[in-house]
């Protein structure tokens, strides 16, 4: 696995906690691996370990400043030339900042200035971690692509124990290689994504809906998008749009939603069905409302066509057809049950009654089932690791075309 990191450019930045020794031992294995290894430390790094350990470790001497450079805009070059930037460790203030977008000193200037996939390993206290702030900033560097390697439990600076210890330099290192190489594996494919939950008018005013909250369909959109895919989201909810997003579709109702994604998905290489999309609908909705002075309104439901059986049968050679079941009994028949009868390639079982699972999270805990027989049955995880499973999942099944990097 180690191999993907043979000539490879990792700008390593070193942030200022007491695990920014273990640093050390991640920038020998990387070198070791033959990667070319570009050290960046803020000055409250050097607190805990010398600048020079890390220039005689890498492959090119130790950066602390935008100023101490000969090149008058360094981060830039770090940036544009990196092929993945790692920070291990990041303390809660650079998390913080860089979710924040701001560019105070060369290492989150480099990381606001980069394009290439970024691998945050964070390590503090458990308080620190638990943070509601925290964790709001690691779900929002998650949202726009960048993996985090969530850190370990143990022993802590000061003897506590406790979650906030820098992960396994081994896991480090498995992350980087992963995420070199998937690296831009989807240029030149589209995917269609869908999100959210569809609304069904009873009249002028109100609406049948659900309680999908499209987190998981943007996430996927959003991995996709840093693969090099051009994405297409049709959704319901107005949600901050990923980066790179090519084509936003907005809509309310299962018949719109029918509508965008019926022309739309002959041309996609991957088509993920996330969004919850209504069973039902008032047969007859009013025009206008219905007022309550009126009596108690008799709200007659009918079927909803269900097109992503039309999607099944309708799907091109080599295009990949994604599913996903929100259960709350018998989760894996179910899903089975719903991936064979419309024809799809993969179905996303998700048991939405489950602790931390489904709508409105920022967590899910899913398995990934496969025409093919695979059973990927995936722990507890934040809906951005999820979509990167997912859409792992999708690419293993997509055939090799010119242009196309497998």
């Amino acid at each position: 696995m180690w191999e993907v990191l043979q000539g490879r450019r990792v700008v390593l930045g070193v942030s200022g906690g007491i695990a920014a020794y273990k640093a050390i031992d991640l920038c020998r294995r990387l070198v070791d691996a033959g990667a070319h290894v570009a050290p960046v430390m803020t000055p409250d790094a050097t607190r805990f370990v010398g600048a020079v350990t890390f220039s005689a470790l890498a492959s090119e001497p130790v950066r602390m400043s935008l100023w101490d450079s000969p090149e008058p805009i360094p981060h830039t070059r770090l940036g544009q030339t990196a092929d993945v930037v790692v920070v291990a460790p990041a303390t809660a203030r650079v998390i913080g900042a860089y979710a924040a977008g701001i560019s105070d000193g060369l290492l989150l200037a480099t990381l606001l200035a980069t394009r290439a996939p970024v691998v945050v390993c964070p390590a503090m206290h458990t308080e620190m971690w638990e943070h509601p702030a925290v964790q709001d900033n690691i779900a929002t560097l998650q949202r726009r692509g960048v993996q985090v390697v969530s850190p370990g439990v143990g022993r802590l600076a000061g003897g506590d124990l406790g979650a906030g210890r820098l992960a396994e330099v081994d896991d480090i290192v498995a992350a980087v290689c992963s995420t070199l190489g998937r690296g831009r594996d989807l240029t030149g494919r589209t995917v269609l994504v869908t999100a959210g939950g569809t609304r069904e008018a009873i009249d002028a005013v109100r609406v049948i809906t659900n309680r999908s909250s499209g987190k998981q369909g943007y996430a996927i959109a959003a991995d996709a998008a840093t693969r090099g895919a051009r994405v297409v989201l049709v959704t319901t909810t107005d949600r901050a749009v990923p980066p790179g997003v090519a084509e936003v579709v907005r809509v309310a109702s299962a018949a719109e939603m029918e509508a965008a994604v019926l022309p739309r998905a002959p041309d996609a290489d991957i088509v993920v069905m996330a969004a919850a999309v209504a069973d039902f609908r008032p047969a007859h909705p009013a025009a206008g409302k219905i007022k309550k002075d009126a009596g108690l309104p008799e709200i007659v439901l009918e079927p909803t066509h269900d097109f992503l059986v039309d999607l099944g049968l309708r799907k091109p050679p080599g295009q990949v057809l994604v599913g996903f079941a929100a259960e709350t009994d018998d989760v894996e028949a179910n899903a089975l049950r719903k991936l064979r009868s419309k024809h799809l390639d993969l179905i996303v079982a998700n048991d939405v009654g489950a602790p931390g699972s489904g709508f409105e999270y920022d967590t899910n805990h899913v398995m990934i089932l496969g025409a093919d027989g695979i059973e990927e049955k995936l722990p507890i995880m934040s809906k951005a690791d999820v979509a990167r499973a997912v859409i792992d999942a999708a690419v293993r099944r997509l055939p090799a075309t010119e242009g196309a990097p497998q």
